[in-house]
């Protein structure tokens, strides 16, 4: 579990290096998050300002990796479960769908595969694949409607889901670059999970630049940084 003080200080500044003196760590370390500033109004123009922050540890990639493992490891393994979660998805895609764009279906070991075809797809594809994975996850759900574990659902849609790795893994070159060339670190847009353990997994090698996550779903980002 990641570790949380509260600091304070004259200055923002001032109560983060007292944190990170605490806590014994440098500024790339931590997320800050300003909590409280009290300001002086014209009586109390003599008090002294106290500003307060809330320092916390980041996770580093290693124990993000080992929770989302743990969570894999709870995968429905019961065949006649995921059958009944197949047959759920087919009912709701056979509804769904219009007549112009086919879909198979299918388990793989303990996995549901969904994939449509068809001509002008981007409407259910969306802005950066908003549209894909909302619809996974409604996919997802309908599976899961009665399964006692969880049921793991992937869609793809005219073969979306290769071209965003290609995309994701040319982004992490091209932002390492950047990052080299410059010093200073990028943060990326928020992105799921799955996209990213794709930058992550592309720069895990690189021997000049290191990356972490920060922040809350679904507003959670990658941030790329000199080592």
């Amino acid at each position: 579990m990641s570790k949380t003080i509260i600091s304070q200080g004259k200055t923002t500044n001032e109560a983060i290096e007292n944190g990170l003196k605490e806590l014994k760590v440098s500024k790339d370390m931590v997320e800050i998050k300003v909590i409280e500033e009290e300001k002086r109004s014209f009586y109390n123009i003599l008090a002294p300002r106290v500003v307060k922050v809330e320092l916390t540890v980041k996770e580093n990639i290693k124990q993000q990796e080992q929770k989302e493992e743990k969570k894999q490891k709870k995968i429905n393994q019961n065949r006649e479960e995921i059958e009944k979660g197949l047959e759920n998805i087919k009912g709701f895609l056979d509804k769904f769908l219009n007549k112009d764009l086919k879909y198979t279906a299918e388990i793989k070991e303990y996995d549901i595969y969904v994939e449509i075809t068809g001509e002008n797809l981007n409407y259910l594809i969306g802005y950066r694949g908003e549209n894909i994975n909302a619809m996974q996850t409604i996919l997802s759900s309908i599976a899961n409607k009665t399964s006692t574990s969880k049921i793991r659902v992937y869609l793809d849609i005219a073969g979306y889901r290769e071209k965003r790795i290609k995309t994701l893994e040319d982004l992490a070159e091209k932002i390492a670059r950047t990052v080299v060339r410059t010093g200073k670190e990028i943060t990326l847009e928020p992105m799921t999970a799955y996209e990213r353990k794709i930058i992550h997994t592309k720069l895990q090698n690189n021997s000049k630049v290191k990356t972490f996550s920060k922040g809350e779903e679904p507003y959670r980002k990658v941030v790329i940084k000199l080592k």
